[in-house]
């Protein structure tokens, strides 16, 4: 897949799911569980242990299933490493454009963590394919219908502040795409292997998405 074509299959996805977990063993049927309620884009952060092991068997064992992704990266090795062990994008709290170039030099989208307009449009202009706005709950959604006024060609995704039913909200003031964490990773179920139930947190997620598109 081409880097657009990648980026599409994320954006497509409408969330992404941001896996931090202690026990990674589990993050290939996590993984499956999400894949089947609709939220294909998951992003391994690399504050999970063995992150590009698992990064490895996920983009294995189920393929085009879903779009793997590493997260929490902070500099071009790790950008290098994760993409050899099958990432197919990058995301990273911090705005370095060394991350943005080596991820294209790779053919994947970088996705930027930002947190001022003027950061934003910054990485925007060095070439992010799309801009993590981070940490999104201190900003709220009137932030990204403010920056958007101006500028309503950036491609803003909110990390933080995003649940399972308030993201056709973030949608509506302006998001391509949101990214969730512990709102959809229930650890209890996790730590029960309760699949069906992450896997309709999934699909409420994904329906709050697709309603926030509908409306617009």
């Amino acid at each position: 897949m081409t880097r657009h074509q990648i980026l599409d299959a994320v954006l497509d996805s409408g969330a992404v799911a941001v896996v931090r977990m202690a026990d990674s063993s589990r993050l290939v049927r996590l993984a499956e569980a999400l894949a089947e309620g609709g939220v294909t884009a998951i992003e391994v952060t690399m504050t999970t242990p063995d992150a590009l092991a698992v990064i490895g068997a996920v983009s294995r064992e189920l393929g085009d299933a879903v779009t793997v992704g590493v997260g929490s990266v902070l500099d071009a090795e790790t950008t290098r490493r994760a993409v050899d062990a099958g990432a197919r994008y990058v995301v990273s709290p911090v705005f370095k454009t060394e991350i943005i170039d080596e991820s294209h030099r790779l053919g994947v989208p970088a996705m930027t963590g930002c947190f001022t307009p003027t950061e934003i449009l910054a990485a925007t202009e060095a070439g992010a394919d799309t801009v993590k706005v981070f940490p999104a709950d201190v900003l709220g959604m009137a932030f990204f219908k403010g920056v958007l006024a101006p500028m309503p060609h950036l491609k803003l995704m909110p990390t933080g502040g995003v649940s399972l039913t308030n993201a056709g909200d973030w949608v509506r003031a302006g998001a391509v795409a949101v990214g969730v964490g512990s709102a959809l990773l229930d650890k209890q179920a996790i730590a029960d292997g309760d699949w069906a139930t992450l896997t309709a947190h999934a699909r409420t997620l994904r329906q709050s998405v697709e309603d926030g598109r509908a409306s617009l």
